[in-house]
């Protein structure tokens, strides 16, 4: 993907258990790596205790996007610095390119039936559409949500595309798949989500389907379900992409997954 009240589907659950979370899980981690990038040993200059700090926050990040670090509610503190120049230079925009290269061509090398049931699903936060201005201003995703703030943002429905998803959006649309949004945002955010949809240059879809705010907080089952509605209808999930790896698991989770970037924050 892919990205309230607990929002954004529990990006941020218990927020007064922040400060053990990330005593007890996130700093130990990265005092760990760092050792290890430092060669078990004190760091005798400026210049290789930051390196060896940037290494350890790669490595954390690394962890994160593959799916073996779970479960944080805030970036390491020490990794601010990292993540706000990861997220704004050239390497975010260059891993999104690798990811949207990838499921192009996948899609382009599909052999589609042509009867309109082939479908491919995207998230919304983070995938079609990028935060990026709203976690400029809240850290990078060390800073504590701020569920007010983020729904006046999203009724706002500024979010610009991703460059990239919105690109492979227009070649999924020229193959003849059906694309299908399903995203965390809830139900009574519909309007502002697809003025916004439409302001950052998604046009056309299948169906926005928004979560019921009924619903619990956790993303998994409510997304899953999602897609075995489209499977039931007659669909045929071809691709599913998400910034989150709750955007991407639980059957059915499509013939083939793909994981945009999004060290910002944790969706369960």
């Amino acid at each position: 993907m892919e990205l309230r009240r607990l929002p954004r589907d529990a990006l941020v659950p218990l927020l007064v258990l922040l400060p053990v979370v990330v005593v007890v899980h996130a700093t130990p981690r990265l005092e760990m790596v760092t050792a290890a990038a430092s060669g078990g040993g004190t760091a005798t200059t400026t210049t290789t205790r930051a390196r060896a700090a940037a290494a350890a926050c790669a490595s954390w990040r690394l962890g994160v996007e593959t799916n073996n670090i779970r479960g944080w509610y805030s970036i390491p503190a020490e990794c601010r610095g990292y993540v706000s120049d990861y997220m704004l230079g050239d390497q975010f925009r260059q891993d999104c390119a690798v990811v949207a290269r990838e499921a192009a061509a996948y899609a382009e090398g599909l052999a589609l039936a042509g009867d309109g049931r082939e479908a491919w699903v995207l998230d919304v936060d983070d995938t079609a559409l990028t935060n990026l201005p709203y976690y400029a201003d809240t850290g990078f995703g060390a800073e504590p949500y701020n569920a007010t703030y983020f729904d006046e943002y999203v009724a706002n429905a500024t979010a610009p595309a991703l460059p990239e998803v919105l690109e492979l959006y227009g070649k999924l649309l020229a193959l003849g798949i059906k694309v299908v949004f399903i995203t965390g945002r809830h139900d009574y955010e519909r309007e502002p989500t697809v003025r916004n949809l439409r302001s950052a240059g998604y046009h056309t879809w299948e169906k926005l389907v928004l979560k019921p705010s009924s619903l619990g907080s956790s993303v998994v089952p409510y997304k899953s379900g999602e897609r075995q509605k489209l499977v039931d209808a007659g669909y045929r999930i071809v691709g599913n992409m998400g910034d989150q790896w709750s955007d991407l698991v639980g059957a059915p989770e499509g013939d083939r997954t793909f994981k945009v970037p999004d060290p910002m924050y944790y969706v369960a």
